[in-house]
């Protein structure tokens, strides 16, 4: 029987081998891999992945940006400016009814 955690490497070599697009012959180099994976999981599993602390400019910027989206204004750096299409001439604008 096997153990829970060979079992997990297990289906991470075959994630792995499957992601290389079924490579034949390095099944040890996809274990080996997956064992490590499998063991650097197992050494900090409380621990979730930090990010680096933002800047205060860079705060202020999303914050900015969050704020345009919900009142459905865009700053320029959000949309390009737009070309003009040029004037249709020689023709009379549509009447409307």
């Amino acid at each position: 029987m096997r153990s829970d955690r060979e079992e997990r490497i297990r289906q991470r070599a075959y994630a792995i081998w499957q992601s290389e697009g079924h490579a034949h012959g390095r099944e040890e180099e996809h274990w080996h891999r997956a064992a490590r994976e499998i063991a650097a999981e197992e050494a900090e599993p409380s621990k979730a992945p930090r990010r680096a602390p933002r800047s205060k400019q860079a705060a202020a910027e999303k914050s900015a940006a969050a704020r345009s989206r919900s009142t459905g204004t865009e700053t320029r750096a959000q949309k390009p400016a737009s070309a003009k299409k040029p004037a249709a001439r020689g023709r009379k604008p549509a009447k409307k009814s």
